[in-house]
């Protein structure tokens, strides 16, 4: 096997690494520590220096098909069945990483219908920074127990893209069983090299990848690169590695990698402002006072409750709203944001003051109505682009 030069990380704060079947499950005979110890030695020293660590793992289904060796590895399953191995093997696969962390462990199941409509989006979000708040271990899977298509086609590679997006990460780390992205197939070509670095996505990087060699992994390289392309527009910097490899996670942990760099094509703060700005429809509008218009635009200001006049439209919390200056027009548009409130509860809490929330509406989500780092000001966007 070839020898490959290490390269430098980007900086990171906050990351998901993907854990594959292979490396969760490495024998197709359930779940086992073997290749998970330097895993875990790497999360717990980046936690260690103060950084933050989500986890994606598949492994459920292997998991629970150990447990019924009446079906050897060569059986086809049915959905209905691989679906019955999930829920028999997602508590082992969570228990298999609980037991390697002395702080808390998380279990998450979503779908991509949670990531897909934006209250449970929000949501999902939440859960997951305030799990990082409390400095808990996310431990993410998709519920393959209520989901068809997806386990069909073993999405957990755009899973973690779209984890990687929910939590804003800096860096998106997806553990397989080869060393990255080659120029061929190195399990047929073996001259074959390792493509170090990746700066633009496009139908030649699609055409070398190839389909998985693990019987137990339903994607390969091809959703890898699929992730890598969501998660790289949305600001995201993407490793593929080894992750049977015990010195890569050495070598990450100072710093550097062995694998293939997929470059991030924009600012993560470019991408979320495109993204409110462009992607999101707007489902209402809100009109603030003067001070609080001067705040937003001069201040960086989250936008208070105590400075709306004017509530617009049915909107649910974490849907994009058009923020304007006294009344509603284009010429005193200011600003589009993502809500913390309904339009019910923000019509409550109009012209009062922060403190008063848990009062008014028997809960407290946010002191803000629209949170600065969820709002764009838009007095340099053509106003007529805006949706």
């Amino acid at each position: 096997m070839k020898e490959y030069k290490a390269i430098k990380l980007p900086p990171w704060k906050r990351c998901v690494i993907k854990i594959g079947s292979s490396i969760i499950a490495p024998d197709g005979r359930g779940c086992a520590t073997k290749y998970l110890l330097p895993i875990a030695n790497f999360i717990n020293q980046s936690i260690q220096d103060g950084k933050e660590v989500i986890v994606v793992s598949s492994g459920a289904v292997a998991a629970g098909w150990s447990t019924q060796p009446q079906y050897p590895r060569n059986t086809p399953l049915s959905i209905p069945r691989k679906q019955a191995f999930s829920a028999i093997g997602q508590p082992m696969m969570f228990f298999l990483w609980k037991q390697l962390f002395d702080y808390p462990c998380a279990q998450l199941l979503i779908t991509h219908d949670d990531l897909l409509n934006r209250r449970r989006f929000i949501n999902v979000k939440n859960t997951l920074l305030e799990l990082l708040r409390l400095k808990a271990l996310p431990i993410v899977n998709e519920n393959d127990t209520v989901v068809v298509q997806q386990l069909k086609v073993g999405d957990n590679d755009n899973l973690s893209a779209h984890v990687a997006d929910l939590v804003e990460a800096d860096i998106l780390f997806i553990c397989s069983d080869i060393d990255g992205l080659y120029t061929g197939n190195p399990h047929l070509d073996k001259e074959a090299s390792l493509i170090s670095e990746v700066r633009k996505i496009d139908d030649s990087v699609y055409r070398i990848a190839g389909d998985s060699n693990n019987p137990m992994a339903v994607g390969g390289m091809r959703t890898k690169i699929q992730a890598a392309e969501k998660a790289t527009s949305r600001g995201i910097d993407v490793v593929i590695l080894h992750g049977k490899k015990a010195e890569n996670f050495d070598l990450m942990a100072r710093g550097k990698f062995v694998g293939t760099l997929f470059h991030r094509t924009m600012s993560p703060r470019a991408a979320k402002k495109h993204w409110i700005l462009h992607a999101l429809p707007s489902s209402g509008e809100i009109v603030v006072d003067e001070g609080a218009a001067k705040a937003l635009l001069h201040r960086s200001a989250s936008l208070l409750p105590s400075g709306v006049v004017q509530i617009y439209g049915k909107f649910d919390h974490g849907d994009a709203v058009k923020i304007y200056r006294e009344s509603v027009s284009k010429a005193n548009l200011i600003a589009k944001g993502l809500t913390q409130y309904n339009s019910e509860d923000m019509r409550k809490l109009t012209g009062r003051q922060s403190h008063e929330i848990q009062d008014v509406l028997g809960y407290f989500a946010s002191s803000s109505i629209v949170h600065r780092d969820d709002m764009v000001i838009v007095s340099t966007v053509k106003k007529e682009d805006l949706i």
